[in-house]
């Protein structure tokens, strides 16, 4: 027996050894692994990604006999962050010293039993920044749960654990909490789709809170299907409505924070909904201008600025307000057990606490008006079919053990957009739509506050078509135009070209086809594709290219 011991000590980073052990003494392996993972959480990282803090499963309720339905969630495993409480369990809020001082939870958090009703089974607690007090994921005593779409770069927090698990496909789908972006930021560097609903729309109870005026329960999922379907169950939403006409609004200054060509967003989104009925044609506007405008309680707090209009400015102090909400409400919930307990923190979530617990908010009134000026503004712009649409971050993920300098200008630039979302209360998902340069590229969609089920039916009607979208626009190589922007049918032209040269005679007439509805009036795009029928031995519709070739170019 002690010898077992000794090899399962020395040889646990080694999946392959855990395969030896378990063949030869099951049983004893299996108590082993189950103390080893209750005693020290951090080295179960090594098989999950650093994801879970604690394993455990929770069953579904019974499903019902037939002819009843089955159980909308049956066979959908899901996690939790250790915010969440499970009755016989300690919520850790990320923080052993909290856990030490806390007891066991004596009900079910409402969402887990809700879920839980709903056929899905719980397989654990994940792990998050300490007190959910952070967007980079990393916690000083867990250990930062490993990013499956660039280990070396920060998975995005505060609900780190989550989205790794459900990137890792852990799970099916996870639960989060999202305060200032602690499931959309998570979301976009782990390339999954993650949704703030709008705010007080999912029961928070047996949820430790952070800010309560910012805090939602947030869900992580794989695709839009599985989104769509737990998002329906956390809603309580049944009724079937009738299908609506919807108008995407491009933010195109936020797009211009973004370092993501617009090949990579905005080109991708529009050619998606092209196939689709019931898209109205996109509009675009300036958003820091309009929020300028429309949230006056704002003109104090902005930085001087040469333009009395200057929507960057805006955004920021609209940011710098969001974060002095939070620290508040933080320190109205937990200064007196900071100050007795003094527990160990990671340096960033330190400097956060401390700012929070040391705030003198001295007119905290003009913080609750912008944010109900923001909600009025963002329902007044949105309100019945517009659709908002943002990049979800401006950065690629920093990598681990990043400076502290460069580390606060990320989250400056990133809190600039999650603060849209989180101070009016609107629902918002994150979408991820491929790669640039390596690092996970989304979006974000925004609708106004109770439009949930027209935002998640949105992004189920539209997520195959942008998933198709992006392959096509992974396959070009980007060449800037005179004006520095992208001439996408020139890079299709030239794909096709490729696919020809290739004998590939089907992918030319696709990639010339796509560049003739960018520009229609290329004589060169017709002749090619006619080039590419004759060898297919498409005789008509190579005639018609042709013919059409000679109309726009007589030469």
């Amino acid at each position: 027996m002690s010898k077992s011991f000794n090899i399962i000590k020395t040889n646990t980073s080694n999946p392959k050894v855990w395969v030896v052990i378990g063949v030869s003494v099951v049983g004893f392996v299996v108590l082993a692994e189950t103390l080893r993972r209750r005693r020290n959480p951090k080295l179960n990282g090594r098989v999950d990604f650093g994801a879970f803090l604690e394993r455990f499963e929770l069953i579904p309720f019974p499903q019902p006999p037939p002819p009843a339905a089955r159980q909308p969630l049956a066979g959908l495993k899901f996690a939790i962050k250790d915010v969440f409480d499970v009755k016989g369990y300690v919520t850790g809020f990320g923080s052993p010293d909290w856990k030490r001082d806390h007891h066991e939870a004596e009900r079910t958090a409402v969402v887990v039993t809700l879920l839980l009703k709903n056929g899905a089974t719980c397989i654990g607690k994940t792990v998050l920044d300490e007190f959910a007090f952070g967007i980079t994921g990393e916690n000083k005593h867990y250990g930062t749960p490993v990013n499956p779409q660039m280990p070396s770069h920060i998975p995005g927090g505060s609900s780190s654990g989550s989205a790794v698990a459900v990137a890792a496909q852990l799970v099916d789908f996870a639960l989060g909490t999202d305060t200032i972006g602690c499931v959309r930021v998570p979301a976009s560097f782990c390339g999954i789709l993650g949704y703030r609903p709008s705010h007080g729309t999912v029961s928070m109870i047996g949820v430790l809170p952070n800010s309560q005026s910012l805090d939602t329960v947030g869900l992580l999922a794989r695709n839009a299907s599985i989104l769509h379907r737990v998002g329906h169950v956390l809603l309580q939403l049944n009724a079937v409505e009738p299908r609506r006409a919807r108008r995407l609004i491009f933010a195109d200054d936020i797009f211009q924070l973004s370092k993501v060509p617009k090949l990579k967003t905005i080109h991708v989104i529009s050619k998606a909904i092209e196939s689709l009925s019931g898209y109205q044609n996109p509009e675009h506007m300036n958003v820091g201008q309009y929020i300028a405008s429309n949230v006056p309680s704002l003109k104090g707090l902005r930085a001087q600025s040469t333009s009395p209009e200057n929507g960057t400015a805006t955004l920021k102090a609209l940011s710098s307000v969001m974060l002095s909400l939070q620290r508040y409400e933080f320190k109205t919930i937990y200064e007196e057990w900071v100050k007795s307990a003094k527990p160990r923190l990671g340096y960033n979530v330190f400097e956060r606490v401390l700012e929070a617990i040391n705030t003198t908010q001295d007119n905290i009134k003009i913080l609750y008006k912008v944010r109900n000026e923001m909600r009025a503004a963002l329902q007044r712009l949105l309100k019945d079919d517009k659709i908002l649409v943002i990049p979800t971050v401006s950065d690629p993920p920093l990598k681990l053990n990043t400076k502290k300098t460069y580390s606060a200008e990320f989250h400056d630039r990133t809190l600039v957009l999650s603060s849209i979302g989180s101070m009016s209360g609107c629902c918002q998902v994150a979408i991820p739509i491929g790669k640039y340069n390596e690092h996970p590229i989304s979006i974000s969609f925004i609708t106004y506050h109770g439009g949930d089920k027209f935002l998640l039916d949105t992004v189920l009607d539209l997520y195959d078509s942008l998933q198709e979208q992006v392959n096509i626009a992974s396959n070009l190589v980007p060449l800037p135009d005179t004006n520095g922007s992208i001439d996408a049918s020139e890079l299709l032209k030239e794909k096709g070209n490729a696919a020809f040269k290739g004998k590939q005679w089907n992918k030319a007439v696709n990639y010339y086809s796509e560049a003739i509805k960018l520009n229609g009036t290329s004589a060169t795009y017709y002749s090619n594709r006619a080039a590419a029928y004759l060898e297919l031995g498409c005789f008509q519709q190579a005639e018609e290219d042709c013919s059409k070739t000679i109309s726009l170019d007589k030469k």
